[in-house]
């Protein structure tokens, strides 16, 4: 609970810090720093037993300014109110960075879906879409798959809400299965995302990605499909971790057959002898570092002996304010998850514009669009960074942050 109320107020920090220097006053600040409404709700669910059971869930809507907002639905235990909303507002940033029209949410209920029948997590989907019905919809705030949720769960509930609204409405949520209105290349996106910006990231400091030298900490949705991009690009993957250790070659680790030997929980390492640490991992002699897995692992204790001269947060919150600071003052670019996580949210947004307009683009199509979006949203970022001297999360927060407080402004707000 105290990582989660620290998390909302390091991120109220920042934006508080970007509004200072994009020249905003106390009142855009106190309009921003918490979101504009956060519902609690109460969901029963009769479960296979014959019990009824209830859960708690949320849904926070940071700002609807700039239009709808948009975010993921989380089914874990340790989801909280302050988690939801620290996230909604990671989500305007993200938008904002990728110039999209939308304004940040997010949603989570309090539960285990690992401990859950399919049955029980129907209802318990459908329940939730039925709560929060009133604040949700195509044009209000736009639900997407997170933690433990799945194209499936995304299917339900649109179905849910098409029932309630009496027609057929796919532009509800994103992450659908494709047959329901998904995008093509929806599921890549996010490491599709991560893989751009390590190419332009690359670019600025003279590394060629044929030759460089990358370490990857996870090896779940992002981190996998980011290590088999980078190993087609010829890139050597040295090292690759789990939740249970590391594996590493400086000859670079064959991605294809580590890929065919992991479980579904992205687990591998268990089937290897000589594995080292995660914290060995961090350190290892390379070129790019990437942070796939779980926030605070950079901290003020590791930062000096980090060896890679870029990073690259393809997690949410990797590294602590301490090294962010020691990491940029030591010359090494920092790129934010609220920027290299974007590919997620961006092709989320195609998905809902083509739902809207009833026409599908080709994947090819979908690529060609993302990849355009992230290097305008890159160059944006680094821009501001350099000519500004500031490391590139407070840039990220001002590029991020400044189309909602324009339109707060338009609107009349503050």
């Amino acid at each position: 609970m105290a990582e989660n109320l620290n998390l909302f107020t390091s991120t109220q920090e920042v934006i508080k810090k970007a509004l200072q220097k994009l020249g905003y006053d106390e009142g855009m600040y106190e309009l921003l720093k918490e979101p504009l409404r956060m519902l609690e709700v109460r969901i029963p669910v009769k479960m296979d037993n014959g019990q009824v059971k209830v859960f708690t869930g949320y849904r926070a809507q940071h700002n609807d300014a700039v239009g709808p907002t948009k975010g993921g639905v989380r089914f874990h235990p340790n989801v909280s109110e302050e988690e939801v909303k620290a996230l909604s507002m990671w989500m305007t940033l993200k938008a904002g960075i990728v110039d999209l029209p939308y304004g940040g949410g997010k949603g989570g209920v309090i539960c285990d879906p690992r401990q859950m029948s399919m049955g029980e997590l129907e209802r318990l989907s459908r329940g939730y879409v039925r709560a929060t019905s009133q604040i949700v919809g195509p044009t209000k705030d736009i639900p997407a798959p997170d933690v433990f949720t799945n194209a499936q769960i995304m299917a339900w509930m649109m179905d849910e809400y098409s029932r309630m609204d009496e027609f057929n409405s796919p532009g509800f949520i994103t992450g659908k299965p494709i047959v329901l209105g998904g995008s093509l290349g929806r599921d890549k996106a996010t490491a599709q995302g991560v893989t751009i910006v390590i190419e332009e990231a690359a670019k600025r400091r003279n590394i060629d990605i044929k030759d460089a030298r990358i370490v990857i900490q996870g090896f779940g949705n992002a981190g996998s499909f980011l290590a088999k991009f980078m190993s087609d690009l010829g890139a050597k993957v040295v090292g690759i971790s789990d939740a249970y250790g590391a594996l590493y070659d400086p000859e670079g680790l064959d991605i294809d057959y580590l890929l065919d030997r992991r479980d579904s929980f992205g687990t591998v390492t268990t089937l290897f002898e000589n594995t080292i640490s995660n914290k060995e991992l961090l350190e290892l002699e390379c070129d790019i570092l990437v942070p796939a897995a779980i926030e605070n692992q950079l901290t003020a204790e590791n930062a000096h002996r980090i060896k890679a001269s870029i990073v690259v947060e393809a997690a949410n919150g990797p590294t602590t304010s301490e090294a962010t600071k020691i990491l940029n003052e030591r010359g090494i670019l920092l790129v934010p998850d609220v920027l290299a996580s974007a590919g997620g949210v961006t092709v989320s947004y195609f998905e809902w514009v083509q739902n809207n307009q009833g026409y599908y683009w080709t994947e090819e199509e979908v690529n060609e669009k993302l990849l355009k979006k992230m290097v305008e949203a890159f160059d944006n970022v680094y821009t501001v960074a350099t000519s500004r001297n500031i490391d590139m999360r407070l840039a990220a927060y001002m590029v991020g942050v400044r189309k909602t407080a324009e339109a707060s402004r338009f609107r009349g707000w503050v």
